[in-house]
């Protein structure tokens, strides 16, 4: 399944998830509550929003420009469990977060201020569905060399959500069998390493778990 700005507008995004055991869905109002606590810490200048994973390929905001960007201090990881969308508790996976590391390349966007709250409230319905993320403000490097603060979503350590890594072959194991009412959780490892070669980031972890775990899901 390809997820949809109209899937996140109507609320069926979030009907696909429920309650599970340690995870209670957060509701709308948890969620805009998270989304103004963060703005009020925002730094001046315009808002860019740093993609890792999905985004970068299916961002579904709109936006006024995007390009590449280096964020120093964190890196991709499988590192949060995955209990529903693109898996169950019966087929568990990993979704990917940025935790501690050395750094990690991206894009970040920049979004406009004449609907700025809008566009992040998609956003936020999108990442923060259990609150397994915690969105921060970091210094990222843009490819033309500026130095700008972006919004970045990070894996949340104090979250049960949270999974410290334990390596490509067991998380590709998990990712390899992990289904859900979104599609499965190889499908997603699979566009996010060609997502990476088609923008030019280089990633030996996601591309090492990719190989991985797509030898494991081959019939």
């Amino acid at each position: 399944m390809v997820l949809t700005r109209e899937m996140l507008q109507s609320g069926a995004f979030l009907e696909a998830f429920g309650d599970l055991p340690g995870q209670a869905r957060w509701s709308l109002e948890r969620i805009d509550a998270s989304l103004h606590a963060t703005l009020a810490r925002r730094p001046a200048g315009p808002l860019w929003l740093y993609a890792y994973g999905s985004l970068i390929w299916n961002p579904l905001f709109h936006y006024e420009a995007r390009q590449g960007a280096l964020l120093r201090g964190w890196q991709r990881h499988f590192c949060l469990q995955l209990l529903a969308g693109r898996a169950c508790p019966q087929t568990p996976g990993r979704m990917l977060a940025l935790d501690a590391g050395d750094a990690c390349a991206g894009v970040v966007f920049r979004l406009a201020e004449s609907n700025l709250l809008e566009e992040l409230r998609l956003v936020w319905i999108r990442e923060m569905v259990y609150g397994s993320y915690r969105p921060i403000w970091a210094p990222v490097r843009l490819d033309d060399g500026q130095d700008v603060q972006a919004l970045v979503f990070v894996a949340d350590p104090t979250q049960p959500q949270y999974a410290a890594d334990t390596g490509v072959e067991p998380t590709a194991r998990l990712i390899a069998t992990a289904h859900g009412p979104l599609g499965s959780n190889l499908d997603y490892l699979l566009r996010l390493d060609e997502s990476q070669v088609e923008h030019g980031i280089r990633d030996p972890y996601v591309h090492r778990l990719a190989a991985a775990a797509r030898d494991l899901g081959a019939p």
